[in-house]
């Protein structure tokens, strides 16, 4: 089968397509053929190298897939020729990959196998941040950072359709804040040509934001501390900055806010059933039409240095994929 494969750490140039032979599934695991696979910045930082606890390479890139069950093995229900989309350990940008049972939803009648695609992370992350760790509620006041991006347009929408809670989006460039607006959220903020802090105090008249869902790090997240209302919280998922943050225990004291910390991996791991509960509302809302995958771009799987150097360049808005 066709792969990409990453035999060293590196830009983008070290993704190269190679053949493989392709996996056969064990007891509770089936095998995908793979019609879209998910990019996510994620996958760049594991190549790159700086991702914690990535793997070594050689290994097979790609963790969220959708396509159709090929093979199954023991003790499995679904069946050869089931629609379905899966959150990988690796190895999704393929053309077959295995995945166990517990990590596969079924695709609904009515949802491209593209917009499956994008929900195992992106969808998942939105939903787990902004409720199951977030805790928002609906008279609350949202921000989302980088929200023209997968997790971002996805929060957006849940937040704005799902609850009563008002959705402030930041993205940096004046198409993607259209694009951001056009998603439900009731304001957009210009970090990249506003202090984020002032541009909060002017949306909520002073007022503050309740939550914050931070996937970039460095002085965004710190910016975010700055913009929480009292007793308001920042669930902090990501490093897209390439930054790490840091926060002193009295900057949290003296204003009642809280850090939470969200790793999809780790939760689904340890905490399973919060995890992957969030696929019947996501998947919900997408069958009832009150949200959709914004896909932003499809690379053929030759194409997939191309396909990360369009997310490193942060010209997305929406679901980057690759189709095999």
């Amino acid at each position: 089968m066709r792969a990409v494969h990453v035999a060293e750490h590196g830009d983008s140039s070290v993704l190269a397509t190679t053949t493989q032979p392709r996996p056969d599934p064990g007891s509770g695991e089936i095998r995908i053929r793979v019609a879209v696979a998910g990019v996510n910045f994620a996958d760049i930082a594991k190549r790159r190298g700086t991702y914690l606890g990535g793997p070594s390479p050689p290994y097979i890139p790609g963790i969220e897939v959708a396509g159709r069950v090929d093979a199954t093995g023991d003790g499995v229900a679904l069946e050869q020729g089931d629609r379905v989309m899966a959150y990988v350990l690796r190895g999704g940008y393929s053309e077959s990959v295995v995945a166990g049972e517990d990590r596969v939803r079924r695709v609904p009648d009515g949802l491209s196998l593209r917009a499956a695609a994008g929900v195992p992370i992106q969808w998942l992350t939105a939903h787990n941040t902004l409720f199951g760790w977030g805790g928002l509620g609906g008279s609350e006041t949202v921000l989302v950072l980088a929200a023209a991006g997968g997790v971002g347009s996805a929060a957006v929408q849940l937040a704005a359709t799902q609850t009563d809670a008002s959705v402030l989006g930041e993205a940096s460039t004046a198409e993607k804040r259209a694009f951001v607006s056009e998603l439900g959220a009731d304001e957009t903020i210009d970090y990249a040509g506003r202090d984020l802090t002032a541009a909060v105090d002017a949306a909520t008249d002073g007022a503050g934001v309740d939550l914050v869902l931070d996937g970039v790090g460095g002085d965004a997240f710190e910016a975010s501390l700055d913009a929480l209302a009292p007793g308001g919280r920042v669930v902090t998922y990501g490093l897209a900055s390439g930054e790490v943050p840091c926060v002193s225990t009295p900057r949290l004291i003296f204003g009642n806010h809280s850090v939470v910390g969200y790793h999809l991996g780790h939760a689904a791991d340890h905490d399973r059933q919060r995890v992957f509960g969030a696929f019947d509302p996501v998947l919900s809302a997408l069958s009832a039409g009150d949200a959709s995958v914004q896909v932003d771009r499809v690379f053929d799987l030759d194409d997939a240095a191309a396909a990360h150097e369009h997310v490193e360049n942060r010209r997305t808005r929406g679901k980057v994929l690759l189709e095999p």
